[in-house]
C-alpha cells in the first residue's frame, strides 16, 4: 500500500520536477559539479569526490538515515557513476518521497552541468530506511527504473537559503492527489 501511494505520489509530483533548469548564480550550461553546488547549498565544509562525503563528515556533521531540509544526500558509486553523487533535500512530501536539488544530474538540452530543482526522489528500500532510492528523469517524464544505493544525509547546520520552503499550493496538490 505504501508503495503504491509513494508512486502515485510521485507521478503526480511530476510537473513540480520538470521546472526550468538553472545554474548556481542563475547561468545556464556552466559546467557545474555535484560537490561544489551541494557545499555552497547545504553549508558542509566537505570537498572531493562525492562518495568520499560520507567517510570525511564522520565526527564532523552529524549523519543519519532520515532525510531533513538542507541535508546532503550522499550516493554510493553505482554502475557508470563511479565518483557517487551529492544531492541537497528540498523538501520532505511524505515519509517515502522528498524533493532534491542537485547539480549535473541530467542531460538537459543536451548539456551536463545545470541544476535541476525540486526533483522528486522515492526511497525504494526494502527496509524503508532511504537506503535505495529512485530519482525522477526530466528527459523521461517519469522515475528511472534504477534503484541507487545510498550512505544517508548529512545534515549541516546552516543550509542557504537559497532552498525554497514547501509552496502551500504544492503541498495542497500532493495531498489532493491522494485523495487525502
Amino acid at each position: 500500500m505504501i508503495r503504491r501511494l509513494a508512486l502515485g505520489l510521485a507521478l503526480a509530483c511530476a510537473p513540480l520536477a520538470a521546472q526550468a533548469p538553472d545554474t548556481l548564480d542563475g547561468r545556464i550550461g556552466t559546467g557545474l559539479e555535484c560537490v561544489p553546488f551541494a557545499r555552497e547549498m547545504s553549508g558542509l565544509d566537505l570537498h572531493g569526490d562525492a562518495w568520499t562525503w560520507w567517510s570525511q563528515a564522520a565526527g564532523r556533521y552529524a549523519q543519519g538515515g532520515a532525510p531533513r531540509v538542507g541535508a546532503v544526500l550522499v550516493f554510493k558509486p553505482h554502475g557508470p557513476m563511479r565518483l557517487g553523487h551529492v544531492a541537497v533535500v528540498s523538501r520532505i512530501v511524505s515519509p517515502s518521497i522528498l524533493m532534491i536539488t542537485h547539480a549535473n544530474w541530467s542531460r538537459i538540452g543536451g548539456v551536463r552541468g545545470q541544476v535541476e530543482r525540486d526533483v522528486t526522489l522515492v526511497d525504494v528500500s526494502d527496509a524503508h530506511d532511504w537506503s535505495a532510492v529512485r530519482v525522477w528523469w526530466r528527459d523521461r517524464q517519469g522515475l528511472g527504473t534504477t534503484a541507487y544505493p545510498v550512505y544517508g544525509f548529512i545534515y549541516g547546520a546552516h543550509p542557504s537559503p537559497k532552498l525554497a520552503t514547501p509552496s502551500p499550493d504544492i503541498v495542497g496538490a500532493v495531498i489532493d492527489s491522494l485523495g487525502a
